[in-house]
């Protein structure tokens, strides 16, 4: 489930139809300033994120100019997007050198595009230096597009401080599956993280347990480490002295909203982590 850092060349890093997690599809597109790149991706929604620098972008006919305005890496400033409608057609053109993220999830209806400002980014912070689990999210495509985005959730997660756990307690959402009463307790959605360290050679690690009281798998993560996640419960942490990024993909099998089902074990402690049910309500 863990794809090396590596030169992609601007070809796709999770394609459509993914036996891993064929809901989400990824690429990075490293551009320079003027040149362009182009797409399509048939089945899927996709959504445009400048990691660094600016672009253009056309989609059909329709124009978004200026998106993005980080400088050096993902802290030097905030996201900016672009939704994609279905099998749409799209040229990126580089305003300044980029490196463009490109997040997909499976859909079957044509909506329309729309850009996705600074000013509009949901942000949540919760945890604490204390419970060791201090972030920030910063959603793109998160609750407030209901409607106007099928199956696609796009954020961006950064540790707080140096060091912690990022996506505990430990949950999981691989099975769409109702309690007795009829009440969603957990939804399908695949999910692909790409990481960032700062200072860049730092490390982390990425845990994917699939059955209760049962070792599961352990992944050292490089800055550019790019994560599958098709089932299972998957915390994550960054060494002490770094700070760690992810950008994070959500495709729904059923629906657009996530409902997350905790690790019994460890759900006690959402009760300990403040902010922690603000967290989870931005998903839904």
């Amino acid at each position: 489930m863990h794809i090396a850092p590596h030169d992609n060349q601007n070809k796709p890093i999770v394609d459509a139809d993914d036996p891993n997690v064929p809901l989400n599809y990824f690429n990075i597109v490293k551009l320079k300033a003027g040149e362009a790149f182009e797409y399509q991706v048939p089945n899927y929604e996709t959504c445009i994120v400048p990691a660094t620098g600016t672009v253009d972008v056309e989609i059909e006919g329709v124009s978004f100019k200026a998106v993005g305005s980080r400088g050096v890496d993902v802290w030097d400033g905030e996201p900016e997007g672009v939704y994609v409608p279905v099998g749409a057609k799209v040229t990126i053109v580089a305003v300044r050198d980029t490196e463009t993220f490109i997040a997909g999830a499976r859909y079957d209806k044509v909506l329309d595009p729309f850009d996705v400002r600074v000013a509009e980014i949901d942000k949540v912070q919760y945890g604490s230096d204390d419970t060791k689990t201090h972030r920030k999210i910063k959603h793109i495509l998160g609750t407030k597009y209901h409607g106007k985005v099928g199956r696609l959730l796009v954020s961006e997660l950064f540790t707080v401080g140096q060091g912690g756990w990022s996506g505990f307690p430990a949950h999981k959402h691989d099975t769409d599956r109702k309690d007795a009463a009829g009440n969603i307790i957990e939804t399908r959605h695949d999910e692909t993280y790409n990481f960032r360290f700062r200072p860049n050679h730092g490390s982390g690690v990425q845990i994917i347990q699939h059955e209760e009281g049962k070792p599961g798998d352990a992944y050292q993560l490089m800055d550019r480490s790019t994560i599958l996640l098709p089932s299972g419960y998957h915390p994550c942490a960054v060494m002490p002295g770094y700070e760690m990024y992810y950008f994070t993909i959500l495709g729904g099998l059923s629906q657009r909203s996530l409902v997350q089902y905790f690790q019994p074990t460890h759900a006690a402690q959402i009760e300990t982590i403040p902010g922690i049910k603000d967290m989870i309500a931005k998903f839904k």
